[in-house]
């Protein structure tokens, strides 16, 4: 097999090979991820990330994000000791964007405020009073 034919996602005590394909059935993540099928259902309903579509005839079908995370998630429990609670806000944070403060629009030097600051007071006089 060439190395792009499978992708490996690495957890402490093995590793585990996802094969390159869109979609997997919920049979195959349960025996890729060693997991009972029932585990990964419950676990549907714990982390918002787990989100399998349903094909016509209702089998659930997983993408390689959601086997990954799968993954991730059974590293969190198993591994890490996290309880559900713990390792859905784990996720929740690694998932969020990191936010940095970007720079103010306005030019290095500061202007004059006092005139801008009089005007808001005024505005603010204004609408107090109605």
């Amino acid at each position: 097999m060439s190395p792009r034919s499978k992708a490996v996602a690495k957890t402490k005590s093995a590793e585990i090979e996802i094969p390159e394909r869109l979609y997997f059935r919920i049979g195959e993540v349960s025996r890729l991820c060693r997991l009972p099928a029932y585990v990964l259902r419950f676990w549907e309903t714990e982390f918002p990330q787990l989100k399998p579509i349903k094909s016509s005839t209702g089998q659930r079908m997983y993408r390689r994000k959601d086997v990954e995370n799968v993954v991730r998630i059974k590293a969190l429990l198993y591994e890490q000791g996290f309880t559900i609670a713990g390792a859905r806000q784990c996720l929740r944070a690694e998932n969020k964007p990191e936010r940095k403060q970007s720079a103010l629009p306005f030019p290095a030097t500061t202007t004059n405020l006092k005139p801008i600051r009089q005007g808001l007071h005024e505005i603010l006089t204004i609408l107090s009073a109605h």
